[in-house]
């Protein structure tokens, strides 16, 4: 029953990075990118997770691993918020 809840999320996972890509694709914008690769991760660790028969999900690896992938949601909106730091200098303002 596990690996069974493991499989639907690393398949929602996976959708949900698509569309992401897709959006990134059809927009040119970052933050879709950095979700898609986010989720992207997640879903490969879902996936490894369940092949490997590793029912300890306490190591530290894992830890970084999921640390990684929502480092990079926390990148894409403060990169998204943040004013862009390549301004045309000398312009009207």
């Amino acid at each position: 029953m596990n690996d069974l809840i493991t499989g639907a999320i690393a398949m929602a996972s996976l959708v949900i990075a698509l569309f992401f890509l897709r959006f990134w694709r059809s927009t040119g914008d970052r933050l879709f990118l950095w979700f898609a690769l986010s989720f992207g991760i997640e879903a490969v660790h879902r996936v490894v997770t369940a092949l490997t028969f590793d029912e300890h999900e306490d190591s530290p690896w894992h830890y970084l691993i999921r640390a990684a992938a929502y480092g990079l949601i926390i990148w894409a909106i403060l990169e998204k918020n943040l004013p862009a730091r390549r301004r045309k200098r000398g312009g009207a303002g």
